[in-house]
């Protein structure tokens, strides 16, 4: 199953550009997954099961290395990518 998300991060600190950043590297370790950025959100194509455990991943080490932050997320199935 394909799945398409489109993810904003809001880091609650005055530096959010490193964090915002660092999230976005840490996606783009994940070879099996399609990953575009712009200036408003980053979106992730692929396999469900894939996508999800490198979301699950990178999100909980945010939260580990950069504290309160707020994620905001839109999940659509299938494979949407422009």
């Amino acid at each position: 199953m394909k799945l398409s998300v489109e993810i904003s991060k809001y880091p609650l600190a005055e530096d959010y550009i490193g964090p915002i950043k660092g999230f976005i590297e840490q996606l783009n370790q994940y070879p099996e997954i399609r990953v575009i950025t712009n200036t408003m959100s980053t979106q992730l194509f692929g396999d469900y099961d894939e996508v999800m455990q490198a979301l699950q991943s990178c999100i909980k080490a945010s939260f580990a290395q950069y504290g309160k932050v707020v994620f905001v997320c839109k999940f659509i199935h299938g494979d949407l990518q422009p």
